[in-house]
């Protein structure tokens, strides 16, 4: 079991990091353009721009991980539990990236949102894993 955990984990990661390199490489990319429009050197000249930042196709090569990694740990962890840790995971180490490396302003507000948010996933996770050791709740298998 501790296997589709550790893919969970990568996959998590890797959408995290993805998430920021497409952010970096378009923020790389509007400062190039600075106000003109990526497809005024026509397809050409988008893919050459696209190539020119390797961040942005390094951030779409981890979404291409992210999605074997995650398939491979739903093949025996309940969705109800994984879905709602990538989620909820991502969304933590993106806002906090967010805040602190980014500079985006974030309101107290919006800080406890995100405690509340990793705490219910907390709460949803423990749950989900103690009814999934219960012999009651074991998944029936179709012969």
């Amino acid at each position: 079991m501790m296997k589709y955990v550790v893919a969970l984990t990568i996959a998590l990661a890797l959408n995290a990091a993805a998430n920021l390199m497409i952010k970096f490489g378009m923020r790389a990319i509007d400062v190039e353009l600075s106000g003109s429009s990526a497809l005024s050197g026509g397809v050409i000249g988008l893919v050459r721009l696209l190539l020119r930042h390797w961040i942005l196709l390094a951030g779409l090569g981890c979404f291409a991980l992210n999605i074997g990694f995650y398939a491979f740990a739903l093949q025996k962890l309940a969705i109800s539990v994984a879905y709602p840790i990538m989620v909820a995971s991502g969304f933590g180490i993106i806002v906090t990236v967010a805040g602190f490396i980014l500079g985006e302003r974030l309101t107290a507000v919006q800080w406890a949102g995100v405690v509340a948010i990793m705490l219910g996933v907390v709460l949803v996770a423990k749950d989900a894993s103690r009814q999934m050791g219960s012999p009651h709740h074991a998944p029936q298998s179709r012969q």
